[in-house]
């Protein structure tokens, strides 16, 4: 093969090999760029999941609050109604006693 075939042939081969390099250099700048896009993708998911489930445990926190303070409230109208009738007997005795010590004032004047 003459000479300046065998360097056309070398020219030839270096300017494919230049369009390889170029053409895998490009590939990958355009993997990075697609496995960056796919990263904050998921970051995002990842992050409106967490924002989701955070919604949902604070919902049933609040129904569980909700359910105990009902229930606290229940509880203390029972024990006021307990004072109340407790109080509402002891009234007559109230008044017995004061009466009694009237009476016994009164007696003990005369």
């Amino acid at each position: 093969m003459p000479r300046p075939d065998v360097l056309k042939e070398i020219k030839e081969a270096e300017a494919r090999a230049d369009e390889i390099i170029a053409e895998a250099e490009s590939d990958r700048e355009e993997r990075i760029a697609e496995a960056r896009q796919e990263a904050d993708e998921i970051r995002a998911a990842a992050r409106e999941e967490a924002e989701e489930r955070a919604t949902e445990r604070l919902a049933e926190a609040e129904k569980d609050i909700e359910a105990r303070r009902e229930q606290l409230l229940e509880e203390g109208e029972e024990t006021r109604q307990a004072l109340v009738d407790d109080a509402s007997d002891r009234v007559d005795d109230a008044v017995d006693l004061a009466l009694e010590r009237f009476e016994e004032a009164v007696d003990a004047q005369t």
